[in-house]
């Protein structure tokens, strides 16, 4: 009997690999709700940041892109660089994906994998126990939403939507802080629309806290790019189209400049449609760090301090927002077992991955964030699937 290959994770990098294999007639088990990090975890009223072109999730075969699911459900199209998609309707397109490439979609959860002399032992919650030839993590987010030490020390229970300190990640309503003092922590695209969303909602008071000056900033419209650079599903540079079409000569980088990389290509910037809704409606304290945390009465109060550490007053709220980002962290996937994980050879801030997306352990591959350490920036974003599902799905084959 051939064993299945098994995907942890339904989202745009799952669903896009379990496409590809599926075409190549590889024997496949993919488990996770479709889409729940966008369904569940990203505020209602959200836009998207890429543009439509970047928003496709990759199959091997043709109509199956964001503006093919709009044509055949007759919503709205999004074709131009100009138009933004709300994350509903990437949710929705998502689902059809699914629903068309991927129908054998398993809703249960992965509990375990362990690595076994002829592959890997996987239990699922609903009880049932088998062996797989080879293991794709996508799983996304799930699990990795970063919280700065100083405000974790302040809410030791974890941060919470009904608590003083909460992540981005956790809000689905804004609506529960209308009349409320809100302050986000991060200046990248999600604090800054999470403001205005905040605003939009009916926050008393919204102030965004960044660690570097001139840390706020805008991305250039459309029409303000140079048409000398090469075009990408980023924008038009030179550094872009090296980071989303030669991925794989990232791997090769010392893992100090990976790690250098990863951090400031395609990092912290608000969309340029943000700005006009933003300026004059969020306070802004550019380069504040928080150098304390505590809850006083159920309010969250900040000790801030300037770059060289000298502490320049207590900032007090409602509820204070971290929309500070993820961070890969393989101690964070306890569905892989103690002894598979201690396996792993880990650079840069992620597993580290040979070609293909292969792990240091035969027959465990990541892809999506996680790979974002080996492969680069690109694979933050939803158009890294056209990159990383055909060259796994060609690996996983070869097995």
């Amino acid at each position: 009997m051939t064993l299945p290959v098994v995907i942890i994770g339904a989202g745009p990098y799952g669903l896009s690999t379990a496409a590809h294999l599926r075409a190549r007639g590889v024997s496949t088990r993919v488990f996770g709700s479709p889409m729940v990090s966008w369904r569940e975890h990203m505020p209602a009223g959200m836009l998207l940041k890429s543009t439509p072109v970047a928003s496709n999730i990759d199959a091997p075969q043709p109509g199956h892109t964001l503006l093919d699911f709009c044509r055949q459900t007759g919503e709205r199209r999004y074709e131009s660089d100009w138009d933004t998609i709300p994350v509903e309707t990437f949710a929705r397109y998502g689902q059809w994906f699914q629903e068309r490439l991927v129908p054998e979609l398993e809703q249960v959860r992965v509990v375990s994998v362990d690595r076994r002399a002829k592959g890997f032992d996987l239990k699922l919650d609903s009880g049932e126990q088998f062996t797989a030839r080879a293991v794709i993590v996508a799983t996304g987010l799930s699990g990795l939403a970063r919280l700065p030490a100083e405000l974790a020390a302040a809410v030791p229970d974890g941060p919470s939507v009904s608590g003083p300190v909460s992540h981005s990640s956790q809000h689905r309503d804004l609506s529960r802080f209308a009349g409320k003092d809100v302050v986000i922590i991060g200046a990248g695209q999600s604090a800054l629309e999470s403001a205005v969303l905040l605003a939009d909602a009916g926050a008393a008071s919204v102030r965004v806290v960044a660690r570097r000056r001139g840390a706020v900033r805008f991305g250039a419209a459309p029409d303000g790019q140079s048409p000398f650079k090469p075009d990408t599903p980023f924008g038009r540079a030179w550094s872009l189209y090296a980071f989303s079409y030669y991925a794989d000569a990232f791997r090769h980088l010392p893992a100090p400049t990976r790690a250098f990389l990863v951090q400031r290509v395609l990092g912290p910037l608000g969309a340029w449609w943000l700005r006009e809704r933003f300026i004059g409606r969020v306070q802004v304290s550019e380069g504040k760090r928080i150098a304390g945390a505590r809850v006083d009465e159920g309010r969250p109060v900040l000790t801030l301090a300037d770059a060289s550490g000298t502490t320049e007053g207590e900032l007090a709220a409602d509820h204070v927002l971290a929309a500070t980002g993820y961070r890969v962290d393989l101690a964070a996937m306890d569905f892989l077992g103690h002894g598979l994980r201690t396996r792993l050879a880990a650079a840069a801030g992620g597993p580290r991955l040979g070609p293909g997306y292969r792990s240091s352990v035969h027959g465990l591959f990541f892809t999506g964030l996680p790979s974002v350490a080996s492969y680069g920036p690109v694979m933050r974003f939803v158009c890294g699937t056209e990159y990383a599902s055909p060259r796994l799905a060609r690996a996983v084959e070869a097995l």
